[in-house]
């Protein structure tokens, strides 16, 4: 089985399939630019994934379950989606936003291909940083009093269990999700990383961070390594000339925003969420 797989290293849901692929063993493809037959169904929603050269597939948790993992209960997406409250601040400095993008670089073998790339992607960060600001202009949303609270689900969760996991004394579909949401605030650090690592009633959370950096010490995007323990290498870093090529890429996309500011709100129309 080969596996290919569109999406942002910043994504905790491409986070999600790529640990379920790597606990698998399964050989997989990561590109940082949608294909087409994506973008036109659903715009530059990530993930993305087609499996043996098949159709296209979106929805993390969907696909992870494809993998051979248990499917998600309901219960569980809700608590996600209140552990990812904060992500607004991503774009709250706009400088270090951008430049964590670029660091991020493509990893096509060709140089040519890395190159277009990089430049072409600089329309990833672009859309983003405009959906989130779009998002927090028309939606106001306001910061929780107690971030850490919305962690304590996972907290209950860890303590349920006898094994390491979530999903017991192997990882599954909970571990995979929630790891992601992990390396999604650590990727570019936002408020309730603090809770995450200074929060008394989180102890449980962090030991079970502690056994999934164990476990994935060789993933290749372990963002959290720098915060939580054990500490482990670093994501590799685009060079300097790839991430040069990717900021030529972004001034372009904001020099010509007549054009790529109505193509955001476009492609923002066939995102599925």
């Amino acid at each position: 089985m080969h596996v290919e797989v569109y999406g942002g290293k910043h994504s905790p849901w491409v986070h999600a399939v790529l640990l379920a692929l790597h606990e698998q063993h399964i050989e997989y493809t990561l590109r940082s630019t949608p294909p087409l037959a994506v973008i036109k169904q659903w715009g530059v929603y990530m993930p993305a994934v087609s499996i043996d050269g098949g159709p296209w597939a979106i929805e993390s948790a969907d696909i992870v379950e494809r993998l051979g993992f248990a499917a998600l209960p309901e219960r569980d997406k809700d608590a996600l989606r209140g552990a990812w409250r904060g992500v607004h601040h991503r774009p709250a400095n706009p400088l270090r936003f951008f430049a964590a993008f670029s660091r991020a670089g493509d990893r096509s073998d060709s140089l040519w291909r890395r190159a277009r790339n990089n430049f072409l992607r600089s329309f990833i960060p672009f859309y983003m940083f405009t959906m989130i600001t779009f998002f927090k202009w028309k939606m106001q949303p306001t910061d929780p009093e107690d971030y850490g609270a919305q962690f304590l689900y996972w907290e209950a969760a860890v303590g349920e269990n006898p094994g390491p996991f979530l999903d017991g004394d192997t990882p599954g579909t909970r571990d995979f999700m929630l790891f992601g949401m992990i390396q999604c605030h650590s990727s570019i650090p936002v408020p309730p990383l603090v809770p995450l690592r200074e929060d008394a009633r989180l102890d449980g959370l962090r030991g079970w961070i502690r056994a999934m950096h164990t476990r994935f010490g060789d993933y290749p995007l372990l963002y959290s390594s720098t915060y939580f323990a054990p500490e482990l290498p670093r994501p590799q870093t685009a060079t300097l000339g790839q991430r040069l090529i990717f900021c030529a890429g972004l001034a372009t996309m904001i020099l010509s925003f007549p054009i790529t500011l109505p193509l955001v709100f476009v492609l923002m129309t066939k995102a599925p969420r």
